[in-house]
C-alpha cells in the first residue's frame, strides 16, 4: 500500500511540476500573445501594460517547478523538498485565490494537497 501511494504522490508531484512548467511558458512567453491573453481575459492593453510583471511571476513559477523536480529525481531522499516545494505551492495557490481568482485554489493548491497528503500518510503509519 505504501508502495502504491508513494507512486501516487510522485505523478501528482510531476503533474504539478507540469502545471508550474506551463504557468511559466504562460506567463513568460504567451502573455501577450492571443493564447496567453484568452487563458487569462487581458486586454491587448492590459497584457503589455503588466508582461514585465507577468514574466516576473513566471520565472517564479518555474523555480516551484525546478524545485518538484529536483525533489524527485531524489527519489524517497527527497520528501524534504518535495514537502516544501509543495507547501510553497499551496501558499501561493491559497493567496492567489483570495487575491486574484478562487479558480486559483483549484487549479494550483488542491492538487498541491493532495500531493502532501499522498506524500505523508504512508509515513503517518510507519
Amino acid at each position: 500500500m505504501a508502495s502504491l501511494l508513494n507512486t501516487g504522490a510522485d505523478i501528482v508531484v510531476a503533474l504539478v511540476a507540469l502545471l508550474h512548467g506551463y504557468f511559466l511558458v504562460l506567463e513568460m512567453f504567451l502573455w501577450d500573445k492571443p493564447y496567453g491573453r484568452r487563458a487569462f481575459g487581458l486586454s491587448e492593453e492590459k497584457a503589455r501594460m503588466t508582461k514585465v510583471l507577468a514574466a516576473n511571476q513566471g520565472l517564479y513559477n518555474g523555480f516551484l517547478a525546478a524545485g518538484l523536480v529536483w525533489g524527485l529525481s531524489l527519489g524517497s531522499g527527497g520528501l524534504a523538498i518535495k514537502t516544501f516545494f509543495l507547501g510553497c505551492v499551496v501558499i501561493a495557490g491559497l493567496f492567489g485565490a483570495f487575491t486574484v481568482s478562487r479558480k486559483i485554489l483549484f487549479v494550483q493548491a488542491v492538487p498541491a494537497v493532495l500531493g502532501l497528503l499522498l506524500l505523508w500518510i504512508p509515513h503517518s503509519f510507519g
